[in-house]
């Protein structure tokens, strides 16, 4: 008898925490993530200074040929300056799988800033070069994780 118990209750528990299990998974009434209008309006305020800058990018390139080592580093550090704190308030607000490539692109695009910034405290011809496509690169890639409706 003392027996029968033991199965009958472990045939319950077993049955309480199967029924618990598939009502907690959610099923296909999972709700997908989306990032929230509060956060979509801080993304498309930051969207904007970082386009700004991106927008000036034939004017840094016009410098970069001349070499003009002080209007390089002077627009690097005036009206481009705040590109990596924007992108920070970007990248903090993206759905979380979409963060790691974000912050790894905006590290790229940062990096690549300061060796243009050098390049042109050098006045090194050939890195200032090669820096500028670099900054150009990070440019477009950063742009792409940006969602689309922060910039429309």
């Amino acid at each position: 008898m003392l027996s029968a118990m033991r199965r009958l209750a472990a045939f319950c528990l077993c049955l309480v925490l199967c029924f618990g299990l598939a009502a907690c998974s959610g099923g296909a009434k999972a709700k997908p993530a989306t990032i929230s209008p509060e956060e979509m309006a801080v993304i498309r305020r930051q969207a904007e200074g970082f386009t700004s800058a991106q927008e000036r990018l034939p004017e840094l390139a016009a410098l970069v040929n001349k070499r003009d080592w002080t209007f390089t580093r002077n627009l690097i550090h005036g009206p481009m300056q705040e590109v990596g704190r924007e992108m920070l308030y970007i990248n903090q607000r993206l759905l979380p799988g979409d963060r790691a490539e974000a912050n790894e692109l905006a590290t790229s695009l940062k990096d690549a800033l300061a060796n243009l910034d050098e390049a042109a405290r050098l006045q090194d011809g050939v890195k200032l070069q090669k820096a500028y496509v670099e900054v150009a690169t990070g440019f477009s890639n950063y742009a792409k994780v940006i969602p689309a409706q922060a910039l429309s």
